[in-house]
């Protein structure tokens, strides 16, 4: 292991800019393999540096196990490929440390020069496929004994300590099948069974088996893994739900790629991302130059989202807030937020829908947020029609004009019981700010029935689907908020923000963030004007602070997605704390607190 000192030294030679790019970009495996290709042709020996990697990992945990070296066991499912080579290696580099390793092969072949140095350093093979052409391994076996020689390998994989994943990597899109699938189905429900009371600690090799490496989906059975060795990249599954909750702790050797050249496919937001959304207050503001946001939030049934929308807006930097609303809503607004001005005013931000009631209910609210949604539609070419106006009254508008003052209209964001009252076609510049829940009933009236759980299972196809449709900008809330929004690419840019705590999961903790949203945007003037990036971009940086609001509030550690360990760095420490239990108004009193936070931390 000698050479993993020399690329340590080379690992800590890298600076800041490309260390940030490591650990807040991924990238599809498209581009992963476009990055390899100049290093490949130059004989930089990637597969060598990335069983050297696994294997210096998996030696450390064999340090720290209370077992003799020599009675630990390691599986190392191995496939046919690049992925199942690098398993082979580090089998290899484990078994010449004198460590009992076993290859378990899924296919009909093995990469020949991993298969070699891999038996040649003592490692044990066990076939599966009766069709195998693999040298020196039994091959022709009868179904009956091919079924047996599974339950035999599926036995042995359950009592090893570890286990190597090297099945697919990222050369699989599609759910396993065959021979993976039948061992990824049994080990990935053992993994999952609380009541085992052994189980091996699975190391993928780059990407866990049968996730769906680009789109972060479990199309089928997979294997969860503890820790998983990602080469060269983060790949998006690294981050996207829920196949990110199935990588574990994300160890990621540097290949040197060229990042800076390559358009990330997801992009995870930070402290430094988000605090440039963030105004900082001058000598020479007034309250209107800080930002004004508007919130049409709350009911009568209702009033407390007004309270928590209003104050969160109030706390996010702004100058002023103006709340329109029932008077029973404003009183409670007024008695917690006696800043506030009610009614009407110039704004640079919206805020509607929390707290506000759904379709089939008559609400004051409702009738003030379709008027206001009215001045946002886009229209194809058609007549002209009236619409009515925020202030009172119908104004006659031809397609031509209303499409110029939509476009021009301020950021608003669209919240619980406003969003089954937008308009089919948006601006960028409206933020949809849904759960899986009301992202489901929005599809549903505008494209075809889709339940939560659907959308849980493909959070980013359903949220980029949300974001096609309507033009608006998408925020799909969950512990792994992803913001979906213009780009030149026809996918939209896709960032995420996994900063909060499980603590969060708190009745009106949306309200909190619609309002921080608002204020946000507010902050920008009309920046979105020139650069359409900055709304999502914004509402990103919002999500962040939320959730760090909520992890100050409630003294957690605890993240939904943590940054990778790169090797050869220090490693971060991986100690988490739920801290204690919060309300929404936890949140709120947080929020100065998570801003002046984010002007000295990192991370």
């Amino acid at each position: 292991m000698a050479s993993l000192t020399a690329q340590r030294e080379q690992t800590a030679a890298l600076d800041d800019a490309h260390i940030d790019l490591l650990t807040t970009t991924a990238y599809s495996v498209a581009n992963v393999r476009a990055m390899e290709q100049p290093l490949l042709a130059k004989g930089v020996p990637l597969m060598r540096m990335a069983a050297r990697a696994t294997a210096h990992k998996i030696l450390q945990i064999i340090e720290d196990a209370p077992l003799d070296p020599h009675d630990i066991r390691v599986s190392v499912l191995v496939g046919a490929g690049d992925n199942g080579a690098d398993g082979l290696f580090t089998g290899a580099m484990l078994a010449a440390q004198g460590v009992n390793v076993t290859a378990i092969a899924v296919g009909k072949q093995l990469h020949e020069q991993g298969f070699v140095t891999f038996v040649q350093s003592g490692g044990h093979i066990w076939t599966l496929d009766p069709g195998s052409r693999i040298p020196g391994v039994p091959t022709g076996f009868s179904s009956g004994e091919a079924g047996q020689r599974l339950e035999t390998a599926i036995r042995y994989a359950k009592r090893s300590h570890i286990i190597v994943d090297a099945m697919t990597g990222i050369g699989v899109r599609d759910a396993l099948q065959g021979i993976p699938r039948a061992l990824a189905e049994v080990l990935g429900a053992f993994k999952s069974d609380e009541g085992s009371e052994h189980k091996p600690l699975v190391v993928a090799v780059d990407t866990p088996s049968g996730i769906g490496v680009d789109d972060g989906t479990l199309p089928g059975a997979y294997i969860p893994a503890d820790i998983t060795m990602m080469f060269g990249a983060l790949k998006p599954c690294a981050m996207l739900p829920p196949a990110a909750y199935a990588c574990g702790e994300i160890n990621l050797v540097d290949f040197g790629f060229d990042l800076e050249s390559a358009v990330p496919g997801v992009e995870m937001v930070d402290a430094d991302f988000a605090r440039m959304s963030i105004h900082e207050p001058k000598v020479t503001d007034s309250k209107y130059t800080r930002g004004v946001v508007g919130l049409i939030t709350g009911s009568v049934q209702y009033p407390g989202a007004a309270v928590l929308s209003t104050t969160a807006a109030a706390r996010s930097n702004i100058g002023m807030v103006r709340y329109l609303g029932p008077q029973h809503a404003q009183d409670l607004v007024l008695q917690a937020l006696p800043e506030a001005t009610m009614g009407k005013g110039r704004v640079e931000a919206w805020v509607v829908g929390s707290g506000v009631p759904g379709e089939d209910t008559q609400d004051i609210q409702r009738e003030a947020i379709e008027s206001l949604l009215a001045h946002y539609e886009l229209t194809d070419p058609a007549p002209a029609e009236s619409v009515s106006d925020i202030d009172g009254g119908d104004v006659e508008y031809s397609d031509a004009q209303q499409n110029e003052e939509a476009r021009n209209m301020p950021p608003i964001v669209v919240d619980a019981g406003a969003l089954d009252l937008l308009p089919r076609h948006v601006p960028s510049q409206v933020v949809l700010t849904p759960h899986a829940n009301e992202l489901s009933r929005l599809l549903t009236r505008i494209d075809e029935p889709v339940n939560a759980a659907e959308i849980e299972q493909r959070p980013l196809y359903f949220a980029r689907r949300a974001a096609r449709l309507t033009g608006a900008t998408v925020l799909l809330k969950g512990a792994l908020t992803i913001v979906v929004g213009p780009d030149d690419d026809s996918m939209g840019r896709v960032l995420v923000s996994g900063r909060a705590p499980a603590t969060l999961a708190t009745a009106g903790a949306g309200d909190v963030l619609a309002g921080m949203t608002g204020a946000l945007l507010a902050q920008q003037g009309d920046a979105y004007l020139e650069d359409p990036a900055t709304v999502p971009e914004t509402a990103a940086a919002a999500a962040y602070l939320h959730g760090l609001a909520a992890s100050l509030a409630s003294h957690a550690t605890q993240h939904a997605w943590s940054k990778p360990n790169i090797v050869g760095l220090e490693e971060t420490d991986a100690d988490e704390s739920l801290g204690r239990p919060i309300i929404a108004s936890d949140i709120v009193r947080a929020v100065p607190e998570a801003f002046r936070h984010l002007g000295s931390m990192e991370g």
